[in-house]
C-alpha cells in the first residue's frame, strides 16, 4: 500500500521549483496575487524567493555564499537592489554567514538573478528541502591558527550539490559546515566535517544529525568515518542521496537526518551511507570522532593580525546583522579601498574586511561607518545573535531585532562586564535564532501581565560550544518583554560577574 503523499511532498513532485526561472518575468506580469499557493509559498523558494505574508508583495532573496565569502562588486550588485526598494529595503546577515535581502518586488526577480549571475552569485537551493548555505571558517586562508583552509572545500561542495545529477527533492533541509580551526561552531548541523587525525594524515571526521526545531534539539554525533579533504564533496553527495531515497516524508515534523539516524540505527545508517560513496568511488576510514575543535568561536572583532605578514583583518559589528543598502555599499568601499576587495561574515551576524595593510589601518579607523559598526563593540552588543522576528516572520511571536537592540543598548550602559557574553535572539520555538547555542538563548513567546496576555521571552541558560558543547536549557518559561532588561541584568551579576554602574568591580 503506497501512503499518500503529504500536500507539500505532492507540489514537489509535480514541478521543480528551478524549473519556474525562465518564468519569473511571466509570473510578475501575472501578478504574485494570483500565483497558486504552491508555487508561490513551496516552489519559488528552490529559487531562493520567499513570498512573506507579513509583507504582502515584498519579497526575501536568500543568496548563497560558500564560506561567508563575498566580493565588493558583488555586494554593490545586492546593495543596488535593496536600494531600488526604498525604505522597504534591507539585507540580514544570517547565522549561516549568508545574506537575506528584503523587500523585493516580484518583477526585480529576473532581472535581479540576472545581475547576480553576471558578478558570480546565486540563491538557487537556499530555500524549503534543499541543501542550505555551506559554512566554513570565517577566517578561512587568513587565520594564524587555522589547520586546513575551508573556502576551497565549501565550494567544491557546493558546487556538487548544485550539479544537475544532484538532489533537488530532499524530505527537508539540510545543513552543512566544515571546520578547519580549533573553533567550535559546527554542531547544529546535519552533517559536520571536523579537522581530525587518521593514521598521521590530516583529514575531517564526520559528524551527523544535529539540529535545532520547535520539537527537538540535537547535536551531531560521530558517524564513525574519516576523509581526506578530496573526499568531502562526493561524500556530501552520497549522504544527500541516501537521504532523498530514505528519509521520511509523511511526517515533516520527524523528516530531520537525526530522525532517520533513529529509525536505522547508527550502525545500520553508517553501512548504507558508506555502501553509497562506495558507489561513487569513494573510500572512508573508520574513525574514533576524535577531532581538533575545542573552543568556541571567536568572535574576530577588532584589529587582529593575519597569517600573510603585514596584514590584518578588521572585524566590525553589524548589530544583530541588520543592513541597510548604504551601508552595504560603504563596506564594498571600505574592502576595495583598504583591502583586497573581499569581505567575509560570519555566524554571529558580523563582518571582517580582510587583508589590509599596516599603513592602512590608521585611515580604516577613522572611517565614519565605523562609529556604526564599531570594531569594538560593547560586551554585549558584538555577540548579540537575532532572527529577523516578527516584522518579516509570521510565526515570530515578538519583534526580536529591535528587542535585541534595545535591551542589549539598556544593559550596556547598567553594566560592566569582564567579558563577552554571547546572547542568541528567537522569535519563535523554530528556533532560527539559535537560543540553544547561547551562554544566554531568548525566545519569543506570551506571558500573562496585569491580566492580559504580553510580549514576552522564554530565557535559555548554559549554551555552550567549548571543549564540552552543551545546548542552553530553560531557566525561564516567559518574562514580559517590559521586565526583560530587568531580569537579565539580575543573571548577568549573579552568574556573569557583571557589576552594576557606577560601583566599582
Amino acid at each position: 500500500m503506497t501512503t499518500a503523499l503529504s500536500k507539500i511532498e505532492q507540489a514537489k513532485a509535480e514541478l521543480c521549483g528551478l524549473d519556474l526561472e525562465p518564468q519569473l518575468g511571466q509570473l510578475a506580469a501575472q501578478g504574485w496575487d494570483s500565483l497558486d499557493e504552491a508555487t508561490l509559498t513551496i516552489r519559488l523558494k528552490w529559487l531562493g524567493i520567499f513570498f512573506r505574508p507579513v509583507t504582502p508583495g515584498r519579497f526575501m532573496v536568500r543568496l548563497r555564499l560558500p564560506n561567508g565569502v563575498i566580493q565588493a562588486d558583488q555586494l554593490e550588485v545586492l546593495a543596488d537592489a535593496v536600494d531600488r526598494c526604498g525604505s522597504d529595503g534591507s539585507a540580514d546577515i544570517t547565522t549561516r554567514q549568508n545574506l537575506q535581502l528584503r523587500g523585493l518586488l516580484l518583477e526585480d526577480m529576473a532581472p535581479l538573478m540576472a545581475a547576480m549571475e553576471a558578478v558570480g552569485l546565486t540563491s538557487r537551493q537556499s530555500g524549503h528541502d534543499n541543501p542550505r548555505n555551506i559554512t566554513g571558517n570565517p577566517l578561512a586562508g587568513i587565520d594564524p591558527e587555522e589547520l586546513l583552509d575551508t573556502r576551497p572545500l565549501v565550494t567544491a561542495i557546493q558546487e556538487r550539490l548544485l550539479a544537475d545529477d544532484a538532489p533537488r527533492n530532499l524530505p527537508r533541509k539540510f545543513n552543512v559546515a566544515v571546520g578547519g580551526a580549533p573553533d567550535s561552531f559546527l554542531l547544529h548541523n546535519d552533517l559536520a566535517f571536523l579537522p581530525a587525525d587518521c593514521g598521521g594524515e590530516l583529514g575531517f571526521t564526520v559528524m551527523v544529525g544535529g539540529f535545532f526545531s520547535a520539537q527537538r534539539n540535537e547535536l551531531a554525533v560521530p558517524l564513525g568515518l574519516w576523509l581526506r579533504p578530496e573526499q568531502l564533496p562526493n561524500f556530501t553527495l552520497a549522504l544527500l542521496r541516501h537521504f532523498e531515497q530514505h528519509g521520511n516524508r509523511v511526517a515533516r515534523n520527524k523528516s530531520r537526518l537525526m530522525y532517520l539516524i533513529d529509525a536505522l540505527g547508527l550502525e545500520t545508517y553508517r553501512q548504507a551511507v558508506l555502501e553509497a560513496f562506495v558507489a561513487l568511488g569513494g573510500e572512508a576510514c573508520p574513525h574514533d570522532g576524535r577531532h581538533h575543535v575545542h573552543r568556541a568561536p571567536r568572535s574576530g572583532l577588532g584589529v587582529q593580525v593575519q597569517k600573510q605578514p603585514g596584514l590584518h583583518w578588521l572585524g566590525l559589528s553589524v548589530p544583530v546583522g541588520r543592513l541597510d543598502a548604504a551601508g552595504m555599499a560603504e563596506l564594498a568601499r571600505l574592502a576595495r579601498r583598504y583591502g583586497s576587495g573581499e569581505l567575509r561574515f560570519t555566524e554571529a551576524q558580523n563582518v571582517l574586511i580582510p587583508d589590509v595593510a599596516t599603513e592602512h589601518l590608521e585611515a580604516l579607523l577613522a572611517e565614519p561607518l565605523l562609529q556604526r559598526f564599531r570594531p569594538a563593540p560593547g560586551a554585549l552588543e558584538g555577540e548579540a545573535v537575532s532572527c529577523t522576528g516578527n516584522r518579516y516572520c509570521s510565526f515570530a511571536l515578538i519583534p526580536t531585532k529591535t528587542t535585541a537592540q534595545a535591551v542589549v543598548a539598556d544593559l550596556e550602559q547598567r553594566l560592566e562586564l569582564p567579558h563577552a557574553v554571547r546572547t542568541h535572539w528567537t522569535g519563535c520555538p523554530n528556533a532560527c535564532g539559535q537560543p540553544y547555542m547561547g551562554e544566554i538563548g531568548l525566545m519569543g513567546a506570551k506571558a500573562r501581565h496585569g491580566g492580559e496576555m504580553v510580549e514576552a521571552a522564554k530565557i535559555f541558560l548554559g549554551g555552550s560550544m567549548g571543549a564540552d558543547p552543551q545546548l542552553a536549557e530553560l531557566h525561564h518559561k516567559g518574562v514580559p518583554l517590559t521586565q526583560l532588561a530587568d531580569v537579565l541584568e539580575d543573571l548577568l551579576v549573579e552568574r556573569f560577574g557583571a557589576c552594576r554602574r557606577p560601583s566599582a568591580c
